[in-house]
């Protein structure tokens, strides 16, 4: 209910008070400090030419201005787009492991792997580095061996450990 009565009070007369401040004088400058009004005034009284001059078009300049003229070229980008969409020349490959629902992408190009696949070989090689090592994995899942690199470096799969509560054969014997 407030809402409608604020809503009135603010577009009340809406046309007539925008048109108002449209019609309103523009606003002045603002004014100079004191100090710089008079340094102006003492420069133009020793110098009278100096106001001539500031006012008076200097055709010269004027001419070479009209003479300037830019044409502008966005550069062409380095980077080459790639389309979304997988060119039928690519090798795919079929999934790892026991991953093959409905949810997944079935045809995956080969440099590429799945979310469930990352995971598994990240987790592969968290429980047993010495089998699982970057070049194995590299050779398996058909990547470079620097992305296998990176990702094991910069990836890492979560543990969930559960801690014994030691207080709780005493929180349940006060019982």
């Amino acid at each position: 209910m407030g809402a409608r009565v604020t809503r009135a009070f603010r577009n009340f007369n809406l046309d007539n008070r925008a048109e108002r401040e449209i019609s309103r004088a523009k606003p002045s400058a603002a004014p100079m400090h004191p100090t710089s009004k008079t340094l102006i005034l003492e420069e133009v009284s020793r110098h009278p030419e100096l106001e001539e001059i500031v006012k008076r078009k200097d055709d010269k300049l004027l001419t070479l201005l009209k003479e300037v003229y830019v044409d502008s070229k966005d550069p062409v980008p380095q980077l080459q787009v790639k389309n979304a969409s997988i060119p039928h020349s690519t090798e795919l490959r079929l999934l790892k492991g026991n991953h093959f629902n409905l949810m997944t992408s079935q045809n995956i190009p080969k440099g590429k792997i799945s979310v469930v696949e990352a995971l598994t070989l990240l987790n592969n090689h968290k429980r047993s580095p010495e089998t699982w090592t970057a070049e194995k994995i590299a050779q398996e899942y058909y990547l470079e061996l620097k992305d296998v690199n990176s990702l094991l470096r910069f990836f890492i799969t979560f543990d969930v450990k559960i801690f014994p509560d030691k207080n709780r054969r005493k929180a349940i014997s006060f019982k």
